[in-house]
């Protein structure tokens, strides 16, 4: 059995496979876990010597569910495409599978617009991605945002994993628009329903939280940019599930 297997979720990622796949070169097998992309995501993810696993797409949490199911590693580090691990990530995670935790949090740094962004929010935006695969399951009713059921004890890593998020506003607003769906469908089924005053309140909140409890201030423009963005979010996130409830629109479960 391969201990400890590096995981790519994709679609349609030519644009960042190759280096991603060389940024885990140091673990014992690289997979791709690939949702048939109609790019090069394949030819370019085999060409780099990764393993190839075809798997249609449902939602986030059952393609990550899916992959833990298809790999034979004690171990798993999930990455998404846009993501790079470093030499310091990979040598502190070596160290640190061998002990007792069934998990490892992983900080992660985010570039958005081409800039680290540390406020906000996005610092240190610990990720649940290093696993035990026998101990991990994610939670099938969240679609996106997964959230991992551990068998076990998480430990934090200091290390952080470089995320090249939103590369600008265009990709930013794209991005958004499939999570809005799948948030939207979240919140219906939990029976949410919008009032009058939500499309305000909703929004407020939401900027106040980022610009100022998660010192989105201290990075300037750029913080008050995302902190206004977001906030953007949440009232679109609203508006969609108010549009569930009237019939207009099936909530979200599939698709990507």
């Amino acid at each position: 059995m391969t201990e400890l297997a590096g995981v790519i979720i994709t679609l349609n990622e030519e644009a960042h496979i190759e280096e991603c796949i060389a940024s885990l070169r140091w673990t014992d097998e690289v997979i791709v876990f690939d949702s048939f992309s109609t790019d090069r995501t394949v030819e370019l993810a085999e060409k780099a010597g990764a393993r190839v696993i075809q798997h249609p797409f449902e939602n986030f949490g059952a393609q990550r569910n899916a992959a833990l199911q298809a790999i034979d590693a004690e171990w798993v580090f999930f990455v998404d495409a846009d993501e790079r691990a470093t030499p310091e990530l990979a040598t502190e995670i070596r160290q640190k599978i061998g002990g007792v935790e069934r998990g490892w949090w992983v900080p992660r740094h985010n570039y958005i617009f081409g800039r680290l962004t540390l406020g906000a929010g996005w610092f240190p935006d610990y990720q649940l991605r290093v696993l035990h695969r026998t101990s991990a399951r994610y939670d099938p009713g969240r679609p996106v945002h997964e959230e991992v059921i551990l068998d076990g004890e998480a430990g934090y890593l200091e290390s952080p994993l470089i995320h090249y998020n939103y590369r600008d506003l265009a990709h930013f607003i794209a991005k958004q628009e499939t999570y809005t769906d799948f948030e939207a469908g979240i919140r219906y089924g939990k029976g949410l329903r919008p009032r009058p005053w939500t499309y305000l309140s909703g929004p407020l909140r939401q900027f106040w939280w980022r610009f100022v409890t998660l010192h989105g201030y201290r990075d300037g423009l750029h913080g008050l940019t995302l902190s206004l963005l977001m906030a953007y979010y949440e009232y679109q996130t609203w508006r969609r599930v108010a549009r569930c409830w009237r019939g207009e629109a099936p909530p979200a479960s599939q698709g990507r």
